[in-house]
Order: C-alpha cells, then structure tokens, then sequence
C-alpha cells in the first residue's frame, strides 16, 4: 500500500544557523469498490509543498553564499565552510549544488556525520531513497546517536515499502528521543500500514500525549479507530482535528466517511461539502458525496457528483463503477454498460468486477 505523509526533517548544523523543513504529498488511500457505492476512506496527512524562496530569503542565501565561498577560498580544506554553503544552497533550492558542497565537506572531513546525514536529507528530497539510505547509514556508523539519522532513514525505508526496517529505525529513534511527538506519529503511520491498528493507535495516543496540539495525530487515530469500526471515536478524533488543523480537506472527508457509515447523511454531505470547498480538486470527496446522495436516492446529484469526480481524474475506476450503478437505476441502459465497461477495463477488484459483469449480462450486454 502507498501512502505519503509528512516528513519533517531538519538539516543539521554547523556555524551558521539555517533551518530547512522538507514536505512530501501524495494520494490518499481508499478501499476497493464493492458492490454497493463505495466510500473511499483516504488517510493521508498533507502538507503543502515547501515554498519558493522569498525575492529577500534568496538575497540573504546569496550573501551566506559568498560568505562561505571567501572562507574557501582563504582556506581550501575547511569542511565545515563547505558544509555551511551546502546549507545555504539547499535553502535556496539547489539541491545539485547542496550535493556537490557535501560531497567536499567529507572527502576533506570522512568522519563528519552531519555531513553524511544532510547530503542523505536532499538525496531524499530527489527521490534517490537508496543513495539516501546509505549516507545515513554512513551517519549512524559515526554517530550512533543521531536520533534524527535512524528517523530518516526510517522515511526512506517507508517508501520503498520496507515496514519492517522503518519501524525498527523509529524504534530506535524513540529510544534515543523518546520525547519526539514526530516519531511516535511516523510508527504509528507503518504500523497501521502493516494493519496492526491497536499498535497504531497506542502511538497516536503517544504523540498525542506529546504534544496535545498535534492534530495530524488525531486524524490518523481517527483513521486507525474507524477501521476498526468505532465510528464514534473515530468522529470524536476527526473533530479535534479539525479544530486543530481547520484548512484540511481530508479531515472533513473522512469525517464524512465516518458519518456516512453511520448512516447520518446530511452531516457526511456536509463535510464533503467543506472538504470540496477547502480543495476543488479533491476527486474522492465528490465520489463520496455522490454516494451518500446515492444512498438518499437523489440520483441525478449522485450522477452530476460522479461526473465531476470523472472530469478530475479520468482514470477513477469507483466513480465509472458508481456512475454505472446510477445509471442502471434510472434506467440509463447505454449509458451504464458504457461505465461499467470502463470500470472493467480500468480494473476492479474481484467482488466489484463480478458485480459488473452481472449487471451487464442483466442489461443483455
């Protein structure tokens, strides 16, 4: 199962300090159609990516940079300058020449973990998780106790799909900090991953113990208790994060998905209807908002719903197979077989696909 989070990951200093947070989005998650109008249940938390630099932030990195180059220049073999401006290249989003900084700092310095561990920070951020995971093995070997080092790596085994060795690595992240909120989050996050929800939420409820302001921690509980099908609890998590973290569209929806399945819905409606405004783009919320209109027997909506769904992400293979069934009701023949056959070729899962299959041969397809 993919999934993304947020990362917060901070570059290590020395000298000069700069700070650098690095965020990664992605697309939520969702169970398969079934053979009733599915509600997708996305359990992403997102972030927004890292913004530009600002016109004066550029002009300060430049200054930094200079700086940093007079230093070389006047002392050739002094890594930590070259760590330094490989900070401020990152901050200013050259991340090549980050490297490239980096790259000197431990050719002239081999036992310089930090340097290790930031140059596996923007191997990350490029996408490059296995040349990352080797620098911060490197990290780890001079540092063994770099807690950060053992947390990152953990990202980078995350998505490679590697649940084992990422909750090991936060495991020991814990250990060395066990006061990181962020650590607990991230275990919790492989460990619904791997379905183990209980353990899931026992560290939720850590970070959340933490840091009482964490409201992504609330949304994953949230995540971890619908699942297990205490649609209260999981209610009651959604709204602290909301209240908490109002600007995310997710949290209505999966609030939604919780009131829906509790057959309230009027509120699931409405909360598709905040997660829609807060992101116009968010294909998933006008599927599950179909469906509860579905469900209410207003077809037409679930229909305008579904289609809207459809002209956002041409490939949802649910909205076609829900579409069909819509159609199918109100007697749209050619219509349902054209979505349903859509639905097909896109690929469903084996309940749905014999559903359809079914429905075609009704429709003397």
């Amino acid at each position: 199962m993919t999934r993304a989070v947020w990362r917060l990951v901070t570059l290590t200093l020395t000298g000069v300090m700069l700070v650098g947070l690095v965020a990664s989005c992605g697309q939520a998650k969702e169970p398969a159609a079934t053979s009733t109008p599915p509600t997708p249940k996305p359990t992403e938390a997102v972030m927004a990516p890292k913004p530009s630099v600002v016109p004066g932030e550029a002009a300060e990195m430049d200054r930094k940079i200079e700086e940093y180059s007079k230093a070389i220049a006047l002392v050739p073999q002094d890594a930590v300058a070259y760590y330094n401006r490989g900070i401020a290249y990152y901050e200013k989003g050259d991340l090549d020449q980050a490297i490239a900084d980096y790259d000197q700092a431990v050719a002239r310095d081999p036992q310089f973990a930090k340097a290790y561990y930031n140059r596996g920070l923007i191997y990350y951020e490029k996408g490059n998780l296995d040349q990352a995971i080797v620098d911060y093995d490197q990290a780890i070997a001079l540092d063994p106790q770099l807690a950060k080092a053992y947390g990152n790596r953990g990202f980078a085994y995350y998505d490679k799909g590697d649940l084992d060795r990422a909750i090991a690595d936060y495991d020991q992240a814990i250990a060395l900090d066990p006061q990181n909120a962020w650590a607990h989050y991230y275990r919790g996050i492989a460990y619904y991953d791997k379905g183990d929800l209980e353990q899931a939420i026992t560290d939720q409820d850590q970070a959340i113990a933490l840091d009482p302001q964490f409201g992504w921690a609330y949304y994953e509980r949230g995540t971890a208790y619908h699942d297990k099908g205490d649609l209260d609890q999981a209610i009651a998590d959604y709204d602290q994060a909301i209240a908490l973290n109002p600007e995310v569209a997710l949290a209505y929806n999966n609030r939604g998905n919780a009131y829906a399945d509790k057959g309230d819905l009027d509120r699931a409606i409405a909360d598709y209807g905040h997660a829609i405004a807060l992101d116009p783009q968010l294909a998933k919320a006008y599927n599950n908002r179909g469906n509860a209109y579905y469900d209410k027997g207003n077809l037409d909506q679930a229909i305008a719903d579904y289609d809207q769904a459809i002209a956002l992400d041409p490939q949802y293979v649910k909205a076609y197979f829900n579409r069909g069934l819509a159609y199918t009701q109100i007697g749209e023949r050619e219509k349902a077989i054209s979505d349903l056959e859509k639905a097909l070729e896109l690929g469903l899962d084996p309940d749905a696909q014999a559903k359809a299959e079914a429905l075609l041969d009704e429709l003397g397809h």
